[in-house]
């Protein structure tokens, strides 16, 4: 598995693996209202790609193929963090989770947290993570429930 930084050109295959896991993954967790609301087929792609840029993800290759992607804030917040459902269970998410925290300690971030589906909670809660608070956020006027979870992270003594 390799793990890269974001290039632009990237955009689009991402969208399909945010779609993808979004309606396939979290569907035992979400109605199809819910995830239609969370992840419309119909998109501003120029929005999509704002928001990348904006967040520089790290993108996840298997066998050549795009297999997932998560981002880092310097704040440390988790914003996005996606796997595409053909490479679910295979160690994908685990590999993205190792690089987010080795990138936090690079760069001095001592704690992390995300507003994490239900259907990512057990892989949170396995990586550490812990539930802050429960919450009903809305999109599109749909409301969805998930929990922000945060992680102190192992400060390097020097």
């Amino acid at each position: 598995m390799l793990i890269r930084n974001f290039r632009p050109d990237d955009a689009p295959l991402l969208r399909t693996v945010f779609y993808a896991s979004v309606h396939q993954l979290a569907a035992r967790n979400y109605t199809p209202e819910q995830r239609e609301a969370w992840a419309p087929l119909d998109h501003d792609a120029a929005q999509w790609a704002a928001r990348l840029q904006a967040n520089q993800p790290f993108v996840a290759e298997l066998d050549g193929a795009v297999a997932g992607f998560a981002d880092l804030q310097d704040s440390g917040y988790i914003d996005q963090f996606f796997v595409a459902p053909a490479c679910a269970g295979r160690g994908v998410a685990k590999a993205l989770m190792a690089h987010i925290e080795a990138s936090a300690a690079r760069r001095g971030i001592t704690a992390l947290f995300a507003d994490v589906s239900l259907t990512a909670e057990p892989f949170f809660s396995v990586s550490g993570f812990t539930v802050e608070q429960r919450q009903q956020v809305e999109r599109q006027g749909v409301v969805l429930r998930n929990a922000r979870m945060g992680k102190a992270l192992a400060t390097a003594h020097r």
